[in-house]
């Protein structure tokens, strides 16, 4: 008996033959997709996409207020955010995930737009924070909103409850 090794190490025989190229085990398919499925999970993509456009909203305010200049475009950052953190935490392929995304992305932007609106308004009128959200009504806080719209706020809202949507799905096959 020798102590050499043959090189090159001979090839393994798979334990199954494989499917032509080409060609779909479907009973495989349908277990994967099965599996995908089994781990999505809508609570937790929804509580994660509500702590991402909490954090979206008080970044967008802070920017904001730190640069006194309302940043349209701070909202695809909140919708890639907050469908990243649906779509992570989620596990979602169907389009619920989506839907979820992009209801939260628009939350998140008019959080964002009232939150820096209330920080100016604080600042200017020399008033604590607390006490301008303290008195925000829904009332006032819709008549903030309108006298703080601006017309490019519908472009940049728009692709941002998009990515929203579109971020929040995962790419996994369906």
């Amino acid at each position: 008996m020798s102590n050499e090794t043959r090189w090159p190490p001979p090839l393994r025989q798979p334990s199954t033959p494989r499917p032509p190229s080409g060609t779909i085990n479907r009973a495989a398919a349908d277990a994967f997709a099965r599996r995908i499925r089994d781990e999505q999970n809508l609570v937790r993509g929804f509580l994660a996409g509500v702590a991402a456009a909490g954090l979206g909203a008080a970044l967008w305010a802070l920017i904001t207020a730190a640069t006194n200049y309302q940043i349209g475009f701070m909202a695809l950052g909140v919708g890639f955010l907050v469908g990243y953190a649906v779509r992570a935490a989620g596990k979602g392929v169907d389009a619920g995930f989506g839907i979820l995304g992009a209801i939260l992305t628009l939350a998140g932007c008019l959080a964002g737009n009232l939150l820096a609106a209330c920080i100016i308004a604080s600042r200017e009128m020399g008033v604590p924070l607390s006490a301008i959200l303290a008195g925000l009504t829904p009332a006032l806080a819709g008549r903030v909103l309108r006298a703080t719209f601006q017309v490019t706020d519908l472009l940049f809202y728009a692709i941002a409850v998009y990515e929203g949507y579109r971020f929040a799905i995962s790419g996994r096959p369906r």
